[in-house]
């Protein structure tokens, strides 16, 4: 019921998409899912019911300079990589300015 970091792999049989999703989502914490098939579909279907916030297809040893790497739950909510994890690490700031006339 920790956080780990890998690499760590947990295999377990089970008997249908549903049921590993559910046993994926039985977590407080969401970095990384890898999916290992050869279905694409059938991949973004079971990622976008996965709770977290990175998915792999196939690998699970790759980060791409463009695209976000994030998690959720108590993994956390910011990001890393990407213009959003550039944005991460600042805080803008908004100016509402109206000059007055005499």
């Amino acid at each position: 019921r920790d956080e780990s970091f890998g690499p760590v792999v947990g295999i377990m049989k089970v008997s249908s998409d549903e049921e590993a999703i559910a046993l994926m989502n039985d977590s407080e914490f969401g970095l990384t899912a890898s999916l290992w098939t050869k279905d694409l579909d059938r991949a973004a279907r079971v990622g976008d019911q996965v709770e977290t916030g990175t998915v792999f297809m196939n690998r699970a040893d790759y980060l791409d300079p463009g695209l976000c790497w994030t998690g959720c739950k108590n993994t956390g909510r910011g990001g890393g990589l990407s213009v959003i994890g550039f944005h991460n690490l600042t805080r803008p700031k908004s100016y509402h300015m109206k000059k007055v006339t005499s």
